[in-house]
């Protein structure tokens, strides 16, 4: 199985796709999430999102700005003020 992700800001949808794992920037300290992670909500701080399709693959990097993250069942939302 794979991890739901959405990145989203004020304007529009940046990123929607399922995939092995993306790395956080959050306001304690970064933090990985994999399919069947805990629910889990973090504020987010500036930095960048990593994004990885694979376990091994090269991540796609998204840099970000502020804003909240939450993992529910239905996956990974980042709500950033800013990305891209």
């Amino acid at each position: 199985m794979a991890l739901h992700f959405e990145l989203v800001t004020p304007e529009k949808l940046v990123r929607a796709a399922d995939v092995w794992q993306v790395v956080v920037p959050g306001t304690d300290g970064d933090f990985g999430v994999l399919e069947g992670h805990a629910p889990f909500m973090s504020t987010v701080r500036d930095g960048s999102i990593q994004i990885y399709a694979s376990a091994g693959a090269p991540p796609e990097i998204i840099p970000v700005q502020g804003g909240f993250a939450e993992v529910n069942e239905k996956g990974l939302t980042v709500l950033a003020e800013k990305a891209g």
